[in-house]
């Protein structure tokens, strides 16, 4: 399971591209940290950002946007 930087679904987003990749970046961050999912992926021969990327661009991390200033 050696997973590949999904350059396909990247190209093809049709969404925020800046707002995902943020998204992607602190899921990565977090599961970097021990004990948080990361060497699970590591130990089946994937990649974490790789993973993470591909799970962000389908969908599969919830996340909130933070609320836009109204002013």
């Amino acid at each position: 399971m050696v997973n590949k930087v999904p350059l396909d679904a990247l190209i093809d987003f049709k969404d925020n591209i800046y707002e995902i990749t943020c998204v992607a970046i602190k899921e990565a961050d977090i599961l970097s940290n021990p004990g948080c999912g990361g060497r699970e992926i590591e130990e089946n021969n994937g990649k974490i950002v790789s993973e993470v990327l591909s799970r962000a661009l389908n969908g599969e991390i919830k996340y909130t946007k933070p609320e836009e200033d109204k002013e």
